[in-house]
């Protein structure tokens, strides 16, 4: 899977999470002050893309070490997720 496919996706469920129209940036904060999800829309956004990566043969796995931190952590941004679900679908 490509960044631009991993971006949609991740768009999608974003957008399902919120269950609103929105614009999505790349840049947006997931996690944070400004973060467009709480903290249950984003175990929830996880869980589709478990869901999404068992559909496309691979295992998406959300609780590495590196999840919580606060500099490395895929949950940064929109992209940060896109980056690291397309990485997990190509291993």
């Amino acid at each position: 899977m490509n960044i631009e496919q991993a971006k949609e996706i991740v768009r999608q469920v974003i957008l399902e999470a919120l269950e609103e129209k929105k614009d999505i940036a790349d840049d947006d904060q997931l996690v944070g002050g400004a973060a467009l999800l709480d903290s249950m829309k984003l175990v929830e956004v996880c869980l589709a893309l478990e869901d999404i990566s068992n559909e496309h043969g691979f295992e998406f796995d959300w609780t590495s070490d590196a999840t919580m931190s606060k500099s490395r952590s895929m949950f940064r941004t929109v992209i940060s997720l896109a980056e690291e679900f397309a990485k997990q679908s190509g291993e």
